[in-house]
């Protein structure tokens, strides 16, 4: 049993304290019963002491830390419900030097921190342990946009800035970046950045690697990491800043980021393709996507694939109904963006495709509304699915050339080895990462049957991933779930090099320890 924040400093649980509320009480009644429940010991630290706890919430400052059970609670469980964890203590800095402070003390006192931002992860990589051994540093509270250069495209933000936010502020200055997901309306810059994400214009514009031209971040030793010059060329050793970016908060916090904008496209031509009921889908999907950047000069923005299944459960679950009539067995949405009208240019390509049998049929849209109607089908995907019921989720990657049969290939060997389970597997066709999900069989026991099989179901795709010289994590990072795949399947020397790594800037393993590695 693990002993309440509000009873183990000797406040009264109905009136939880906040950091700019202290209650006089003795330091033996505050923390009484903690030694008896025991937080647990994380990496290369102890369990937080009293003296540790203070020490912390003197380096946050007055009001940037909490420990009443309501505001912890929603932080201590990710937003599917898969991972929780226990802390003793929610640290919200609002500057870098205090963010300095927090690891400062953290080191002399060997308590590990767990930095947090949206908490939209997939992986566990922001919950902290359940021992309550690490202390929570949300970083929501560092969320401004510091400087906005139009003319270097360059804009420099804090990292609990909301991805929709620098979405806003580019647009403002007639620019963009180029990085959308989902979760816009809550994900972090600092989160996107520890987890190299990507989203759906990874094909034009590349990961949150490619878009992070600088950083500002807090090292293991408590120093600051000055690199938010943004320079295009620097060749001053090292880039210290991509060991960052990726690392899930494992080799340092990442308090702010210079990014690359781009000039916001004066003009969106979008599309839906059907592909027919052959199963050859994938591979003809491919070939209009080469055609279409050939004949684009590079000005594909997106391009998602998805198979007939996902039709129907949104169809059956949200009551989406499939812009082509007739049968297909995968479908496909295309964007270009670019400065100049793209619609003729998208119908005679795509006429040109369907003269060489590369697609059935297709629409453009006439319209912002239809092109957003069309997107909708790709964005309520997850929600169709998550409502159809359980699933085994695989977040993977294989070369884009190989990508066609292995979406088929994959589904097929998965299907014959688990029969009734039910594969849904669609994503990004141009940067070879696929949302590979597995589902139960219809009926009502398929929580049931994904915990009696569910580990195997992974293993197999997995090893079906790793034969095709892929990847198991695309653009969600390995934060616990994968931990023990990546020590099981990871390029050895790649590891070993990942260990030094972290032996040599985290020599006492606070910084969110569990994961990754």
């Amino acid at each position: 049993m693990r002993c309440s924040r509000a009873i183990e400093r000797g406040v009264n649980p109905a009136q939880p304290r906040h950091g700019d509320r202290r209650a006089p009480v003795s330091r033996r009644q505050r923390f009484a019963g903690c030694a008896r429940a025991g937080y647990g010991t994380a990496v290369s630290t102890i369990s937080p002491s009293p003296a540790a706890l203070v020490a912390l919430e003197a380096a946050a400052g007055d009001g940037n830390w909490t420990a009443a059970p309501d505001v912890l609670a929603p932080r201590l469980v990710d937003w599917r419900g898969r991972y929780r964890g226990a802390t003793p203590l929610l640290l919200l800095p609002r500057t870098v030097d205090q963010v300095a402070a927090i690891v400062r003390a953290a080191g002399r006192h060997r308590v590990a921190l767990v930095p947090q931002g949206g908490n939209t992860g997939l992986v566990g990589g922001g919950i902290p342990p359940t021992d309550g051994s690490a202390v929570l540093v949300g970083l929501n509270r560092m969320a401004a946009i510091r400087a906005v250069d139009a003319s270097g495209l360059t804009m420099t933000v804090e990292a609990g800035a909301i991805l929709s936010d620098v979405h806003d502020a580019a647009r403002a200055v007639d620019c963009a970046f180029p990085l959308s997901l989902g979760a816009k309306g809550s994900a972090t810059i600092g989160g996107l950045i520890a987890t190299n994400a990507g989203g759906m214009q990874v094909l034009r514009h590349g990961t949150m690697r490619a878009l992070v031209v600088g950083l500002e971040a807090v090292l293991p030793d408590g120093s600051v990491l000055h690199q938010l010059t943004g320079l295009a060329k620097d060749n001053t050793g090292y880039d210290i800043k991509q060991l960052l970016i990726g690392g899930e908060g494992t080799l340092g916090i990442v308090t702010a980021a210079a990014l690359r904008l781009v000039p916001a496209p004066r003009h969106r031509a979008v599309a839906w393709m059907g592909f027919g009921p052959a199963a050859d889908g994938p591979r003809r999907a491919l070939a209009v996507l080469a055609r279409l950047r050939a004949a684009s000069g590079g000005q594909v923005e997106s391009f998602e694939l998805m198979p007939d299944f996902g039709l129907q459960l949104l169809d059956s679950q949200l009551g989406l109904r499939a812009p082509l009539a007739g049968k297909h067995g995968w479908h496909a949405l295309v964007e270009l963006a670019g400065p100049e009208p793209l619609d003729t240019l998208l119908v005679d390509t795509l006429a040109a495709a369907a003269a060489a049998g590369e697609i059935a049929d297709a629409t453009v849209a006439a319209s912002d509304a239809q092109a957003a109607a069309l997107w909708r089908l790709r964005e309520e995907l997850p929600a169709a699915e998550r409502r159809d019921g359980p699933a085994v989720h695989h977040d993977i990657a294989v070369a884009v050339a190989a990508m066609p049969d292995f979406a088929v290939s994959a589904a097929n060997s998965v299907e014959a080895a688990f029969p009734g389970a039910r594969v849904i597997a669609f994503g990004h066709l141009g940067d070879g990462n696929l949302h590979f999900n597995v589902k139960a069989p219809v009926g009502p026991d398929g929580a049931d049957y994904l915990a009696r099989n569910g580990a195997a179901i992974t293993d197999l795709v997995y090893a079906l991933v790793t034969a095709a010289g892929g990847s198991i994590s695309a653009e969600h990072g390995i934060g616990v779930l994968k931990r023990a795949a990546l020590a099981r399947l990871g390029d050895p020397a790649k590891l070993a090099a990942v260990r030094a790594i972290k032996a040599a800037l985290d020599p006492l393993g606070i910084m969110n320890p569990g994961k990754v590695i």
